[in-house]
């Protein structure tokens, strides 16, 4: 061999089989096969989807189903406590009563439409002998808390016998309080604060930072007191008037509602009262508002007395699985009864403003 001749090293491992294809670069057979897997994946989750919604869309559709939805919602139904051959429903109302979703993203609920779903589901079995309604809630809107209430009166004429059973936790004040004197019986923990028996319509008024800025107020109405509690306008002497005006009516209803429902108590009692102070829940007692300071297990075994049965069988509705519950959070949620956000527009309110 020549000096000048280039010496390559000696190849490693067996020679290549005559005929054999060149070896294919490393990780490539596995890059493929890991795109191959994402794209199966992800037509499968998008199918899903799809499919989802269109069962979603036919299950609505009008026909398809042999009770109307509103009427009566398409909720399961879950043993939560006892035994017993006589079945009752526990009915959750936390938060405020406002119409329409509170809370932030995914979490957002109606806590209305949430207990009025399940007060027409347990309205609907006729194997729902009471509704114990758990109430932590500072009140909200007069007309979502008188439509409450009448559900909880609609469930009792439904069918001979029918109890309800309110159970106060945190605070059951104002609207709260509105709807759990339709109850038969209301017990309330040590620690509740119950009460605020009242009306209030509040708003802002900007008028004076208004001219400070250079803003002025241009509205155009058709009467003097269209714009009422106009935030760029000072209120007159008037329009307190008429607004004082619609207070007492509302005031004077609340308090007729409660003597009609408190037996014991008289409208001149309840009148004395329904200064918007709150109670304790052994105060409360000693007024006449509540029957029985106590828990779960006395607001379980005051329903079966009522019932006139050893036991009851205590279940609660959650939401049938769906599209729709994929994203919402609501059978499952409810609101602190302190964390009620200011609404961006005027109310009148059954609230406790503590």
């Amino acid at each position: 061999m020549s000096m000048n001749e280039p010496v390559f090293p000696a190849p490693s491992g067996p020679p290549p089989r005559p005929g054999a294809a060149p070896q294919a670069r490393k990780g490539r057979g596995g890059c493929f096969w890991f795109l191959l897997f994402s794209f199966v994946l992800t037509l499968c989750v998008v199918g899903g989807v799809v499919l989802l919604v269109v069962l979603g869309v036919m299950s609505n559709r009008e026909g398809l189903g042999d009770v109307a939805v509103d009427e009566e919602p398409r909720l399961d139904a879950v043993w939560s406590w006892g035994a017993g051959d006589t079945k009752v429903a526990r009915i959750p109302l936390r938060g405020a009563i406002i119409r329409g979703e509170q809370g932030f993203a995914f979490a957002s609920l109606d806590v209305v439409e949430l207990a009025l779903q399940r007060i027409r589901k347990a309205t609907a079995d006729k194997d729902v002998k009471a509704i114990i309604l758990e109430v932590d809630s500072p009140g909200g809107g007069i007309t979502a808390s008188d439509v409450l209430h009448k559900a909880l009166v609609d469930f009792k004429n439904s069918a001979e016998g029918r109890k309800v059973v309110a159970l106060l936790e945190d605070v059951a004040a104002s609207g709260g309080y509105y709807v759990a004197v339709a109850a038969d019986y209301i017990v309330a923990h040590p620690t509740t604060l119950t009460g605020s028996i009242g009306v209030l319509i509040s708003s802002l008024n900007f008028k004076e930072l208004g001219e400070k800025l250079g803003v002025k107020d241009v509205t155009v109405k058709s009467g003097k007191n269209k714009d009422l509690l106009n935030p760029l306008q000072e209120l007159t002497e008037e329009q307190r008037a008429l607004l004082q005006g619609v207070i007492d009516d509302m005031h004077a209803r609340f308090v007729r509602l409660v003597a009609e429902n408190r037996k014991a108590l008289t409208e001149e009692d309840v009148r004395r009262l329904a200064d918007g102070q709150v109670f304790l829940a052994t105060k409360a007692l000693e007024q006449g508002l509540i029957d029985e300071v106590g828990y779960w297990e006395d607001a379980v075994r005051k329903t079966s007395e009522l019932l006139g049965v050893d036991g009851v069988k205590v279940i609660k509705y959650e939401e049938q699985f769906g599209f729709g519950s994929l994203f919402r959070m609501r059978a499952r949620l409810g609101l602190p009864s302190r964390s009620l956000l200011v609404a961006p527009r005027t109310r009148v309110m059954y609230l406790w403003n503590g």
